[in-house]
């Protein structure tokens, strides 16, 4: 399998057509996504994962700012840090070349590549994801993937994935 072929796959996950609704602003809802991960109603965790998998799939980013959309209505919600975070991760091999498939918490999967690559902002690890979103790197992955890195002579520690060098952080 191609390493495009398998990008599209991962990437093909089901997601609602939200760039085709258009539907009126309907203002903000109490709503917030956690800098953990955890998404919460009126201060409430939800606590069924299905739940938080649906409205993951009309989440949308518009600058800054993140949005539930459907066809009917477009209401604002709260995000402490990235919507995602990436909580495993495994080496795999496509068109003999090494990877990292990584998967977030809400199950979704992606190879690190060119078309979702990892950045590091004020020293925390992110990896950008389709529609403009991003998954925090969890400490653990981090931790372990620090473990693998290689030093690269600009005296940086790199990962490599699909044929890109990923900078960790400085040495």
């Amino acid at each position: 399998m191609s390493l495009d072929k398998l990008l599209e796959q991962l990437e093909s996950c089901q997601h609602a057509p939200t760039e085709k609704w258009d539907p009126p602003y309907c203002g903000e809802i109490p709503l917030c996504i956690k800098a953990n991960g955890d998404w919460e109603y009126q201060n409430s965790k939800i606590e069924r994962p299905r739940l938080v998998k649906l409205f993951a799939s009309v989440l949308v980013r518009e600058q800054q700012d993140y949005y539930l959309v459907t066809p009917a209505e477009k209401v604002k919600i709260q995000v402490e840090d990235a919507p995602f975070i990436v909580t495993e991760w495994r080496q795999l091999e496509v068109a003999g070349q090494p990877a990292i498939e990584v998967a977030t918490n809400i199950g979704e999967r992606y190879i690190l590549s060119a078309r979702t690559p990892l950045v590091v902002e004020k020293g925390v690890p992110y990896v950008c994801l389709p529609r403009g979103m991003t998954a925090k790197v969890h400490r653990n992955v981090y931790y372990q993937w620090a473990e693998l890195a290689q030093h690269a002579p600009n005296n940086e520690f790199v990962i490599h994935s699909a044929g890109q060098a990923f900078t960790l952080g400085q040495a």
